[in-house]
C-alpha cells in the first residue's frame, strides 16, 4: 500500500454466506489479507461448511454449490485461527461496516468466541466509493487500478481487490484522508448513532435507546414495554444477535439501556 499510512495491523475481509440475513445465515467462504505496517502481507482463505443448505439464488452470486463444502470445516474449527488473525488489527472491506464485520462477530459467537469488533478502527471502501463514485467493486476495480476484476464474487480475489481500491482511493481525492484514524471517521460517519451491532436499537437525543425499525420505530424500548411487552417476548423468539437479546431480556426486567 502505498498511500494509507499504517499506523498498525490492517485485516481486509471478505465472507460469502447462505444469504444476508446476519441473524440467521452462515459463512461458506472467508477470506482474510492482514497487512503490517512495514507492507509486509499475510493470508487466509478457507471454504466454511455452514451445516445448512446453501440456497440456489446464493450459489449463483458465489458459485458455491453444497458439494463445495461438504467436506471442509465448520466454522468452530477455524474460529481461533480468525480471532488470532485480527489480533491488534484494524479493519477494512468492501461493505463491511455494514455487513461482513457484524456478519462475522454474530457468526463467531454463535460458536463460542466471545469476539468484539467494536472500538475497532474501520475502514470501508464502499463507503468512500459510494460517496465519490457509487457503482460496484468490479467497476471500481476498473476505475483507480485500471484492470478488469475477471474473478469477482471469489472471497479472495474480491479481498485483494478491496486492499487496491482502498490505497488507490486515497490518492484519488483530496478529501479522502490517509491516517487511520481520520480515515476511519470519514467511513463510519453514523458511528455511536446504533446501540446494537445489527442496528435494530438507536441512541436518541435524549440518549435514551429506540427501536430503529418496525412498526415501533423511534419509540424507546421502555415505552414499547409499557404499551406491549409482549412484542418485546416474541422478538426474543426470532433468530436475532446476542446483543439484542440481551437488551431485550435486560428491558423485560426493568433494565434499559443508558448512553454513556
Amino acid at each position: 500500500m502505498q498511500n494509507l499510512k499504517l499506523d498498525r495491523p490492517l485485516v481486509a475481509f471478505d465472507l460469502e454466506t447462505t444469504g444476508v440475513m446476519v441473524d440467521r445465515d452462515r459463512i461458506v467462504e472467508i477470506a482474510l489479507v492482514r497487512v503490517e505496517p512495514d507492507g509486509s502481507r499475510r493470508t487466509f482463505r478457507s471454504l466454511v461448511n455452514p451445516e445448512i443448505p446453501i440456497p440456489p439464488g446464493a450459489t449463483a452470486v458465489h458459485h458455491i454449490t453444497d458439494d463445495d463444502v461438504r467436506d471442509e470445516p465448520v466454522l468452530a474449527a477455524l474460529a481461533g485461527e480468525i480471532v488470532a488473525f485480527f489480533d491488534g488489527a484494524d479493519l477494512a472491506g468492501f461493505n463491511s461496516a455494514r455487513f461482513d464485520a457484524p456478519f462475522l462477530e454474530n457468526e463467531l459467537r454463535r460458536v463460542g468466541c466471545d469476539v468484539s469488533f467494536a472500538g475497532r478502527r474501520h475502514f470501508d471502501a464502499f463507503h468512500i466509493f459510494r460517496i465519490m463514485e457509487p457503482r460496484t467493486l468490479v467497476a471500481a476495480y476498473k476505475k483507480y487500478c485500471g484492470k478488469d476484476l475477471t474473478d469477482a464474487h471469489s472471497a479472495l480475489a474480491d479481498v485483494e481487490a478491496t486492499i487496491d481500491v482502498l490505497d488507490a482511493q486515497i490518492a484519488a481525492y483530496d478529501e479522502v484522508p490517509d491516517t487511520g484514524a481520520e480515515l476511519h471517521a470519514f467511513c463510519n460517519p453514523d458511528e455511536g448513532k446504533f446501540v446494537d451491532r445489527s442496528r435494530k436499537f438507536a441512541w436518541n437525543d435524549d440518549g435514551q435507546a429506540v427501536f430503529a425499525f418496525g412498526k415501533y420505530r423511534d419509540m424507546t424500548i421502555e415505552q414499547v414495554k409499557a404499551e406491549n411487552s409482549g412484542y418485546l417476548e416474541w422478538m426474543l423468539g426470532k433468530d436475532f444477535g446476542d446483543d439484542v437479546m440481551k437488551i431485550l431480556r435486560d428491558a423485560l426486567e426493568g433494565n434499559y439501556p443508558k448512553r454513556a
